[in-house]
């Protein structure tokens, strides 16, 4: 994902649920998906049809979190697009955080661990995610994963906390280490340095190296 660059068309459904409201497109995907703000209080997001299923299982996903974390509220859905509530905080890549990258990364850390402690496993109707396979090595700790845990998908508050999280659509049960070796991949990528450590510190957990290379090497696939 990344800040559009370049002029964005502004599709009919975004238009009709801004109803007049100013509209801004904030990101872009490799799917062409783009995500637009309405008047920084809601968000949608559309996707091309051969992606729109997608969208559709983010919402499922969505209703379901929200009862145990900070997720987007879903205000409304169909097809290929998805209208949800907007959370407080900036996106750990918005320009204030990544020229904080070490306070980002130990939010990103500690927000993951919150996530993962919040959502419950026995409970979760959800399989592993997409890029997860099933052989995979026996799990450090079998968590409710993010599925996309990249640093755009954390939300930090003023205060420096992780105030939500966002794109969950590959969310399922897996390894904790499945988000751990993304987050901490997507450190370098999106702030220009890795800060692992900090990241792990503020999780709570060492680095379990064989895990972390394991899981970047699926997600690369």
């Amino acid at each position: 994902m990344s800040f559009p660059t370049e002029s964005v068309v502004v599709p009919d459904v975004v238009l009709r649920i801004a109803d007049g409201r100013r509209v801004t497109p904030v990101w872009v995907n490799e799917l062409g998906g783009v995500t637009f703000s309405v008047a920084g209080d809601a968000f949608v997001k559309v996707f091309p049809p051969d992606h729109a299923a997608l969208l559709t299982a983010e919402a499922v996903r969505l209703r379901w979190a929200a009862s145990f974390t900070a997720v987007p509220r879903v205000l409304s859905t169909g097809p290929g697009w998805l209208h949800t509530a907007a959370l407080p905080g900036r996106s750990a890549v918005d320009p204030h955080w990544a020229a904080r990258p070490l306070e980002a990364a130990r939010a990103i850390g500690s927000g993951l661990r919150l996530l993962h402690d919040a959502l419950p496993v026995d409970r979760c109707p959800f399989d592993r995610p997409s890029w997860v396979p099933d052989d995979a090595p026996a799990a450090d700790r079998l968590v409710v994963c993010q599925g996309d845990a990249c640093a755009p998908n954390t939300l930090i508050g003023d205060d420096g906390r992780c105030s939500g999280h966002v794109d969950l659509g590959d969310l399922g049960v897996a390894d904790r280490w499945a988000d751990l070796a993304v987050a901490t991949m997507s450190l370098a990528w999106n702030f220009g340095e890795a800060h692992e450590e900090e990241l792990l510190d503020a999780y709570g957990v060492g680095p379990q190296h064989g895990r972390i290379a394991y899981y970047r090497e699926r997600w690369a696939r």
